[in-house]
């Protein structure tokens, strides 16, 4: 199938169903509207009964996403024996109701508050002409044709805030409803937003300052709540209306949030069709309608001038590209490619896949490798990230990911947080971690840095351990010596369902692992750890989530393995509120090693030695496969700078930017004979590429990604691909152009492979995801609806084994040179490389990685914020702005590594995991000092980022 043949998943724009309160869970009533019988859980609010009953109720404070307010008057109705005429929104169903919505007695009430608000509305509503402001069908719908007390002052003095590069906020449209406060309370849990003065000097603030200098997180729940024209998109007042929208799925981070993408165009064809705005979806499993500043507003790289559309190639690196035809490009990528394996042997060449895209262009990519390349040197950005993950979760629990869904986080008491920082990383996940907070839960904060869930509105951590780098084994540890020395590990649990259980028991209990013991190392106080063990251990029901923080050290999968320990010694694993689980970076991390991306895997996580699992292969791909496993990225780079390692096919992912030692990886790859870099953008590894094949951005695909809770999400184009292939078609022509035939007629039947090979999707296909919305793996006979929960009765692997866990320190040490230690992280407005935040208007909030630094350091080297400091460490040098912050202890600085201009990793070192490779990149000893002390710059972009967050 071409992509003009692609079906069109796009339906006519209408605004989503909104049944005006949440739903409820109880015994089902019956009650009567307007002469209806109508049965709903005891509690549902009369409106939406009436809603889900077809009977339109009138309102304005009220939406389904929250909690029923009941201000705006709009929904009374008439109540059988009842008394007044109440606010249907905060009036729940009763056994026998009767209900009455439209008598003359409430049209009459109905008008006339309608009036007050008209008198209060611009005549000329721009929202009202454009279609998005409800003021104007709700007039219509309770018939205020005129307004009889006159119009008011409508706040026309008051100026349009355009501050934020997003939206706008016109406080002449607002009707004080207070939906966008309740959004930003309720929702995202940021408290931005209050409701200033009294009467008709009421207004909405963001804390009596522009929107952009308050402590608004752009997430987009205000705009989406706001019912006039108060709160609007700017892309929506600049290209109108949508025609039509697609359900797809956000590509920044692990947590997978869908999206309706909303559309202006005729049709998926149509050459002016322009993404009006992205609205999360109500039915997304792990968002619930809600977003954050990058999928809601930060998709306009897609469509940005940097953006290569042609295929182009060139004889050497320092040669100037020159665009040619796809056919020419596949041809040089092919012979290239078969003229090294002549001359240097078949495992000559290898290829990289992308977290970014999806399940099935990743799969295609592993499979050109294994069948056309015929190695198994394919490795793909897990690597360094969550490869410990994988091997740690894998060793004890029997399977290589998480294993709760997001929502489990909701039945939680207990949360211990480490190594993660979602209300920057995963803030959608984040809001729904606060959401549980507010509501009673404690968390235990483990991270060298005082992150901003340790202390934000309504929320404080019960501890905050600032584990120091390098030392979290020692510290997951002594959590576990605490819990089983002072008896408060789950005796029957551990017997019953672990095996290794007298071993790591005696293991465990050894003073080397005590929190006395351990303290020099993990700069925890002993009382303080042990509390925090014991909360854990009370829970009931305690839930461990982690990030890059635990996986990026030389022990990463030790402490990965020791988190699943510290799990199945209190019984906290296989149902809801408990488990262990990764927060992944990327939105198909999760995906990308499902596929098989790994030199020793194959799709579902087995190995390549495996006969009866190359055998499924063989059959069906008609070729005899590698029984050993290939090259890693690192051995890549090695072998190619010690000349047998030649070629490298690099999709969608920009290694010369993300991975450590910059300096090491650049030599790898001006070592090559020939490097193909398929992506969106020229990056940094294109700059030592012979040939470039443009990609196709996530509203241009077909396929699916594998969020960090294992949810297989639909991604659906919105129109077809701009460069006029698929990335999964280029691949597939390219394998051909090498001799082996690879083809297929859509991405559905890409996908269809998959399931028929790999037991984890058995029962996944586009079919199945389409009629369910998503599913989490396994999804099979067993579990054909998907598995939200894993491991309840029984692990994966039979019994969880238990792994005595030796803390090794890390051989990367400060010293007189360098002194202290550099970890690093992310930041909100930004994502991974950057590349696509940085070509949008996200560069607001975070135009430069800036490096944090504790008071006492900088006094000692007359360093202050917004000095240009010289960052250097064993391997190489680079410049970033300071910012002086008590948020990293004496001893630790911090930096993201979002702009290539900075070059955060020309200063991280090769040290990496044990088991998987994966670069140490939270520790790294280095040095800072003045740049030049006479250039005192201003640094306003990092000092405005950090204000408020000291």
């Amino acid at each position: 199938m071409t992509t003009t043949e692609q079906p069109s998943y796009s339906t006519r724009w209408a605004p989503e169903t909104d049944l005006g309160t949440p739903p409820v869970e109880g015994e089902t009533v019956t009650l009567t509207i307007d002469g209806r019988s109508v049965d709903v859980p005891e509690g549902t609010s009369v409106m939406r009964a009436a809603a889900l009953a077809g009977i339109d109720v009138p309102k304005l404070c009220a939406t389904d996403s929250l909690k029923a307010f009941g201000s705006c008057r709009m929904c009374l109705v008439e109540v059988e024996d009842g008394k007044g005429v109440p606010a249907s929104c905060t009036t729940p169903c009763a056994d026998g109701m009767v209900v009455r919505t439209d008598t003359e007695q409430v049209q009459q009430l109905r008008r006339g508050v309608m009036e007050l608000y008209l008198s209060d509305h611009p005549t000329d509503c721009d929202g009202c002409a454009r279609g998005n402001c409800e003021i104007q069908s709700v007039a219509t719908r309770v018939g205020a044709a005129e307004v009889r007390y006159g119009l008011g002052r409508q706040h026309v003095e008051e100026a349009t805030d355009a501050s934020n590069p997003y939206f706008d906020y016109d406080p002449a449209a607002c009707i004080v409803c207070s939906r966008c406060v309740r959004a930003c309370d309720d929702i995202q849990g940021t408290f931005a937003l209050t409701v200033e003065g009294r009467g008709f000097d009421s207004r909405i603030t963001p804390g009596g300052v522009d929107f952009l200098s308050s402590e608004c997180v752009s997430c987009g729940a205000c705009v989406q709540a706001c019912p006039t024209d108060a709160l609007a998109e700017k892309s929506l007042v600049d290209l109108g209306m949508p025609t039509r929208s697609v359900e797809t799925t956000c590509a920044y981070c692990g947590v997978g949030c869908s999206f309706r993408a909303e559309v202006s165009g005729e049709g998926p064809l149509d050459p002016d069709t322009r993404v009006v705005r992205m609205i999360p979806s109500k039915d997304g499993g792990a968002n619930e309608g809600h977003s954050c500043v990058k999928g809601r507003f930060a998709y306009g790289y897609a469509s940005h001038d940097d953006r290569q559309m042609h295929p182009m190639v060139r004889d050497s690196i320092d040669e100037e590209w020159r665009v040619v035809s796809w056919e020419e490009a596949i041809a040089r990528v092919a012979e290239g490619f078969k003229a090294i394996q002549a001359e240097h042997g078949v495992g000559a060449i290898g290829g990289i896949s992308s977290s970014r895209c999806t399940n099935e262009e990743v799969y295609v990519v592993q499979k050109m490798v294994r069948a056309a390349f015929g190695n198994n040197n394919i490795d793909t950005c897990a690597r360094v990230c969550h490869s410990p993950t994988g091997y740690g979760l894998n060793q004890t629990f029997g399977t290589s990911a998480g294993t709760q869904d997001f929502k489990s986080v909701e039945s939680a008491d207990v949360i211990l947080l480490i190594g993660a920082n979602p209300t920057d990383a995963h803030p959608v996940f984040a809001s729904r971690m606060k959401r549980r907070l507010r509501a009673g839960a404690q968390i235990v904060v483990a991270d060298p840095r005082r992150i901003d869930i340790v202390r934000t509105p309504h929320i404080e951590a019960a501890h905050h351990l600032p584990v120091l780098p390098g030392s979290n084994v020692a510290f997951v540890n002594a959590m576990a010596h605490t819990i089983v020395t002072e008896g408060l590990h789950d005796e029957e649990f551990m017997r019953s369902r672990c095996e290794n259980v007298d071993e790591y028991l005696a293991f465990i209990a050894l003073e080397e692992n005590s929190p006395e013991s351990t303290a020099a190392a993990t700069g925890v106080p002993p009382e303080q750890l042990r509390e925090a063990a014991r909360l854990y251990a009370a829970g009931p029901n305690s839930a461990i989530y982690y990030g890059l923080g635990v996986t990026e050290h030389s022990q990463g999968s030790t402490m990965v393995m020791g988190m699943a320990n510290l799990a199945m010694v209190t019984g906290n694993i296989g149902r809801e509120g408990v488990g262990v689980n990764p927060l992944r970076g990327q939105n198909n991390v999760q995906g990308s090693c499902d596929m098989g991306s790994f030199p020793h895997e194959f799709p579902g996580y087995r190995h390549v030695s495996r006969d009866e699992v190359r055998g499924i292969y063989e059959s069906l791909w008609g070729l005899e496969l590698d029984p050993q496993p290939g090259l890693r990225i690192p051995n890549m780079f090695d072998s190619a700078i010690g000349g047998t390692f030649h070629g490298l096919f690099v999709q969608g992912e920009d290694i010369a930017q993300s991975d450590p030692n910059t300096q090491h990886v650049e030599a790898a790859l001006s070592a090559m004979e020939l490097v193909v870099v398929q992506d969106l953008f020229l990056n940094e590894t294109a700059r030592f590429a012979h040939v470039f094949l443009p990609g196709s951005s996530f509203l241009e695909k077909d396929g699916t990604f594998t969020n960090a809770e294992r949810r297989i999400n639909r991604v659906r184009p919105v129109f077809p691909s701009r460069v006029g292939k698929d990335e999964w078609q280029v691949v597939c022509e390219i394998a051909q152009a090498m001799g082996y035939d690879m083809h297929y007629a859509s991405a559905a039947e890409i996908m269809d492979e998959i399931a028929q090979t790999t037991p984890t999707f058995a029962g996944v296909s586009f079919a199945a995801l389409d009629a369910e919305g998503s599913m989490q793996w396994p999804v099979n006979d067993a579990a054909p609806h998907g598995t939200p929960t894993m491991h309840i009765g029984e692990f994966v692997r039979g019994k969880g084994k238990l792994v005595e866990t030796v803390y090794v320190p890390t051989t990367e040490r400060t010293n007189r040179r360098y002194p202290l230690v550099l970890t690093t992280g992310r930041i909100l407005s930004q994502y991974n490389v950057g590349a696509q935040t940085r070509r949008t208007a996200n560069q607001t909030w975070h135009p430069e990685d800036v490096l944090e630094i504790h008071p006492a350091d900088a006094d000692m080297r007359g360093i202050s914020t917004g000095d240009r400091v010289e960052l250097s460490s064993r391997v190489g040098t680079t410049t970033l702005t300071a910012v002086v912050s008590e948020r990293m202890p004496a001893g630790v600085v911090y930096t993201t590594f979002h702009h290539p201009v900075t070059g955060a990793n020309v200063v991280t070192t090769e040290n990496s995991d044990w088991a998987t490779n994966c670069p140490e990149y939270k520790v790294t000893a280095v040095q800072v000092g003045v740049a030049n002390a006479g250039n005192r710059a201003e640094g306003a972009a990092a000092q405005r980022e950090m204000a408020g967050r000291q």
